[in-house]
């Protein structure tokens, strides 16, 4: 029984991080660190290895499984898997009509997030501040970055997989704004939407050559540089609020596949300056409540990670 409630709290948070993932401004990665599974993650997929494929292929599944830890790896990938194809569409529709409640939920979840992630840091120093700012800068220069027209070949599908879920694994730097950037947010979405195999099979292989390669760098960096990477991660984390901003006016406009104008960019507001551009009330109560709520969420997910860590112990 206790391993079963372990089980379906791994896939609750694949489901999050999965729902994180949909969003362009937020990090599945995010997510993962503040559940507490971060640097189990990168271990987990650092171990899908060479011995491990053998092990595999030669059919001796049970070490192959206590391998890559495939207790935690197999329900977080689900919950991920079922974020994708059952998420998407409801927070692409809470993303259409209900932007600000849900961009402000966004907002106070990593703003907590970061400040507790901080506090992991044993031991600051001129290395970690650096570290710290340079995140903040790379994270808020690329919320800034200007998304592009791109091929839809193969070639490029895979490599946007490859490029996006480097992104995904890193707490404050969104994977499906780096899709954005690249021109193929909106091309996979549709892509999962009408279950396209070939177009998700391609991004899928890019996905997995990238995450093989990059989780090793940043597993790493943790065991070698830890304050220093944390330190930096925070920063990706800081820097990413400037995309979670709740009040956006839109300054450029395309269209879309269905022949319908969407905004192409924005940007950030004051609730007043929100109202007087686009005519619309700025629920600034609401935001408040959401960002509470956010902030709410990710306390109360630490306080119950330290009691099952307490009771373990």
């Amino acid at each position: 029984m206790h391993r079963f409630k372990d089980t379906l709290l791994v896939y609750f948070k694949g489901l999050g991080m999965g729902g994180a993932d949909v969003v362009p401004g937020v990090s599945g990665g995010t997510i993962a660190f503040i559940t507490g599974i971060y640097e189990k993650l990168l271990d987990s997929i650092k171990a899908v290895d060479v011995e491990a494929i053998k092990l595999l292929f030669t059919l001796q599944l049970p070490l192959f499984w206590k391998k890559i830890n495939g207790s935690f790896l197999l329900p977080l990938v689900l919950g991920i898997a079922t974020s994708f194809l059952t998420l998407a569409k409801l927070i692409v529709f809470l993303m259409e009509n209900y932007p600000i409640p849900l961009w402000s939920f966004f907002f106070g979840l990593i703003i907590i997030s970061a400040i507790l992630v901080l506090r992991v840091i044993n031991r600051w120093s001129i290395g970690v501040v650096l570290a710290t700012l340079t995140g903040i800068l790379a994270a808020y220069l690329i919320t800034e970055a200007t998304p592009s027209e791109t091929p839809e070949a193969p070639w490029f599908i895979f490599i946007s997989g490859a490029i996006a879920i480097c992104a995904m694994i890193l707490p404050g730097i969104s994977g499906s704004f780096i899709l954005l950037i690249l021109g193929k947010y909106e091309y996979m979405m549709t892509a999962l939407s009408n279950f396209d195999v070939m177009t998700v099979a391609i991004f899928i292989v890019g996905c997995v050559f990238g995450l093989l390669s990059f989780s090793r760098l940043i597993s790493w960096l943790l065991k070698n540089y830890h304050n220093i990477t944390i330190g930096l991660l925070s920063g990706f984390m800081i820097g990413s609020l400037n995309k979670v901003w709740p009040w956006k006016i839109p300054v450029a406009f395309r269209i879309n596949s269905h022949g319908e104008q969407v905004p192409y960019l924005t940007k950030n507001v004051l609730p007043g300056e929100y109202m007087r551009e686009l005519g619309e009330y700025p629920h600034v109560l609401t935001a408040i409540l959401f960002m509470a709520l956010g902030i709410f969420v990710v306390v109360l997910i630490e306080k119950v990670a330290n009691y099952k860590s307490k009771r373990a112990n």
